[in-house]
Protein backbone atom coordinates (compact mmCIF):
# COMPACT_ATOMS: atom_id res chain seq x y z
CA UNK A 1 0.00 0.00 0.00
CA UNK A 2 3.19 2.43 -1.01
CA UNK A 3 3.07 4.49 2.23
CA UNK A 4 0.17 6.36 2.01
CA UNK A 5 -2.72 6.33 4.14
CA UNK A 6 -5.74 3.82 3.70
CA UNK A 7 -8.98 6.24 2.06
CA UNK A 8 -10.71 6.78 5.11
CA UNK A 9 -8.90 3.31 6.76
CA UNK A 10 -11.77 1.57 5.13
CA UNK A 11 -9.19 -1.70 4.46
CA UNK A 12 -8.83 -1.45 8.31
CA UNK A 13 -12.43 -4.07 7.88
CA UNK A 14 -10.30 -6.56 6.00
CA UNK A 15 -6.99 -6.19 8.06
CA UNK A 16 -9.56 -6.65 11.24
CA UNK A 17 -10.85 -9.97 9.39
CA UNK A 18 -8.08 -11.52 8.47
CA UNK A 19 -6.70 -11.57 11.88
CA UNK A 20 -10.00 -12.70 13.40
CA UNK A 21 -10.23 -15.18 10.81
CA UNK A 22 -7.83 -17.91 12.36
CA UNK A 23 -9.17 -17.35 15.28
CA UNK A 24 -12.91 -18.99 15.26
CA UNK A 25 -13.34 -22.19 16.58
CA UNK A 26 -17.32 -22.61 16.34
CA UNK A 27 -20.69 -21.21 15.03
CA UNK A 28 -24.59 -20.86 15.61
CA UNK A 29 -26.76 -20.39 12.83
CA UNK A 30 -30.82 -19.39 12.73
CA UNK A 31 -32.17 -20.18 9.19
CA UNK A 32 -35.94 -18.45 8.68
CA UNK A 33 -37.83 -18.94 5.48
CA UNK A 34 -40.08 -15.56 4.51
CA UNK A 35 -43.31 -16.25 3.62
CA UNK A 36 -42.19 -16.57 -0.71
CA UNK A 37 -40.31 -19.32 0.23
CA UNK A 38 -41.59 -23.15 -0.60
CA UNK A 39 -38.80 -24.58 0.84
CA UNK A 40 -39.50 -23.54 5.19
CA UNK A 41 -36.37 -25.12 6.49
CA UNK A 42 -36.62 -22.96 9.52
CA UNK A 43 -34.22 -24.14 12.30
CA UNK A 44 -30.84 -23.55 14.40
CA UNK A 45 -27.81 -25.20 13.72
CA UNK A 46 -24.18 -25.11 15.41
CA UNK A 47 -21.29 -26.83 15.81
CA UNK A 48 -17.25 -26.10 15.41
CA UNK A 49 -14.92 -25.18 13.32
CA UNK A 50 -11.49 -26.69 12.06
CA UNK A 51 -9.14 -23.91 10.39
CA UNK A 52 -6.56 -24.15 8.52
CA UNK A 53 -4.78 -21.74 6.87
CA UNK A 54 -2.06 -21.50 3.76
CA UNK A 55 -0.21 -17.97 2.24
CA UNK A 56 -3.31 -15.83 1.88
CA UNK A 57 -6.15 -18.56 2.35
CA UNK A 58 -7.88 -19.45 5.57
CA UNK A 59 -10.00 -22.62 5.25
CA UNK A 60 -13.05 -23.71 7.26
CA UNK A 61 -14.26 -26.73 7.84
CA UNK A 62 -17.41 -26.65 9.70
CA UNK A 63 -19.20 -29.96 11.50
CA UNK A 64 -22.22 -29.55 13.71
CA UNK A 65 -26.14 -30.32 13.50
CA UNK A 66 -29.17 -28.65 12.38
CA UNK A 67 -32.78 -28.67 13.82
CA UNK A 68 -35.78 -27.59 12.61
CA UNK A 69 -38.26 -25.47 14.69
CA UNK A 70 -40.62 -28.17 15.90
CA UNK A 71 -38.21 -30.98 15.81
CA UNK A 72 -36.56 -32.79 18.61
CA UNK A 73 -34.08 -34.84 16.55
CA UNK A 74 -31.15 -32.81 14.81
CA UNK A 75 -29.55 -33.71 11.62
CA UNK A 76 -25.95 -33.73 10.62
CA UNK A 77 -24.33 -30.51 9.20
CA UNK A 78 -20.71 -29.69 7.28
CA UNK A 79 -19.39 -27.20 5.25
CA UNK A 80 -16.05 -26.20 3.61
CA UNK A 81 -15.51 -22.68 2.98
CA UNK A 82 -12.46 -20.83 1.56
CA UNK A 83 -11.60 -17.65 2.35
CA UNK A 84 -9.05 -15.61 0.27
CA UNK A 85 -7.82 -12.69 1.28
CA UNK A 86 -7.26 -9.83 -0.87
CA UNK A 87 -5.53 -6.43 -0.36
CA UNK A 88 -9.43 -5.08 -1.78
CA UNK A 89 -11.50 -8.25 -0.91
CA UNK A 90 -12.17 -11.40 0.47
CA UNK A 91 -13.23 -14.23 -1.90
CA UNK A 92 -15.69 -16.71 -0.84
CA UNK A 93 -16.00 -20.29 -1.95
CA UNK A 94 -17.64 -23.35 -0.82
CA UNK A 95 -15.74 -26.39 -1.36
CA UNK A 96 -18.14 -28.78 0.15
CA UNK A 97 -17.37 -31.17 -2.32
CA UNK A 98 -13.81 -30.68 -2.74
CA UNK A 99 -10.97 -28.14 -3.56
CA UNK A 100 -11.27 -29.28 -7.30
CA UNK A 101 -15.16 -28.58 -7.16
CA UNK A 102 -15.27 -25.07 -5.40
CA UNK A 103 -18.09 -22.97 -5.95
CA UNK A 104 -16.41 -19.03 -6.13
CA UNK A 105 -19.46 -17.66 -4.04
CA UNK A 106 -18.82 -14.01 -4.26
CA UNK A 107 -16.49 -11.13 -3.28
CA UNK A 108 -17.15 -9.43 0.37
CA UNK A 109 -16.26 -5.74 -0.25
CA UNK A 110 -15.50 -2.84 2.73
CA UNK A 111 -19.07 -1.50 3.31
CA UNK A 112 -17.34 0.89 6.26
CA UNK A 113 -15.02 -0.26 9.41
CA UNK A 114 -17.28 -3.11 10.66
CA UNK A 115 -19.28 -4.35 7.57
CA UNK A 116 -18.41 -6.12 4.57
CA UNK A 117 -21.23 -6.89 1.68
CA UNK A 118 -21.22 -8.77 -1.48
CA UNK A 119 -19.86 -6.85 -4.74
CA UNK A 120 -22.03 -9.27 -6.80
CA UNK A 121 -24.51 -11.96 -6.13
CA UNK A 122 -24.26 -15.18 -6.65
CA UNK A 123 -26.43 -16.60 -9.15
CA UNK A 124 -27.23 -20.65 -9.18
CA UNK A 125 -29.53 -21.55 -11.19
CA UNK A 126 -32.31 -19.53 -10.54
CA UNK A 127 -31.91 -18.58 -6.84
CA UNK A 128 -29.84 -15.18 -5.78
CA UNK A 129 -27.36 -15.36 -3.11
CA UNK A 130 -26.34 -12.35 -1.41
CA UNK A 131 -24.60 -11.96 2.22
CA UNK A 132 -23.27 -9.16 4.65
CA UNK A 133 -20.49 -10.06 7.29
CA UNK A 134 -20.23 -7.68 10.27
CA UNK A 135 -17.35 -7.88 12.58
CA UNK A 136 -17.87 -8.05 16.16
CA UNK A 137 -14.84 -7.98 19.29
CA UNK A 138 -15.00 -12.07 19.26
CA UNK A 139 -15.82 -13.17 15.98
CA UNK A 140 -17.98 -12.81 12.71
CA UNK A 141 -21.66 -12.12 12.13
CA UNK A 142 -22.05 -13.50 8.42
CA UNK A 143 -25.67 -12.46 7.29
CA UNK A 144 -26.98 -14.55 4.04
CA UNK A 145 -30.17 -13.79 1.94
CA UNK A 146 -31.53 -16.43 -0.67
CA UNK A 147 -33.97 -15.13 -3.34
CA UNK A 148 -35.44 -17.37 -6.07
CA UNK A 149 -38.79 -18.51 -7.36
CA UNK A 150 -39.05 -20.94 -4.63
CA UNK A 151 -36.32 -19.32 -2.26
CA UNK A 152 -36.84 -16.52 -0.09
CA UNK A 153 -34.27 -17.57 3.10
CA UNK A 154 -32.27 -15.66 5.32
CA UNK A 155 -29.60 -17.54 7.41
CA UNK A 156 -27.85 -15.94 9.98
CA UNK A 157 -24.24 -17.58 11.37
CA UNK A 158 -22.35 -16.18 14.07
CA UNK A 159 -19.31 -17.46 14.39
CA UNK A 160 -17.17 -16.84 17.47
CA UNK A 161 -13.49 -17.50 18.81
CA UNK A 162 -12.39 -20.54 21.45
Amino acid sequence: MNGQPYENDKLTAIIRLESLLPNLSRFVFSAQSGQASAVGWNGRGEGRIEVTRENHSVRFFESGTFTLDGQTRSVPMRNVYRWDIHPDRIALSHERRGVEDAVSLFDLVVENDDTLVSAEVHQCAADAYSARLTLTEDGIDLAWRIVGPRKDERILYHYRSR
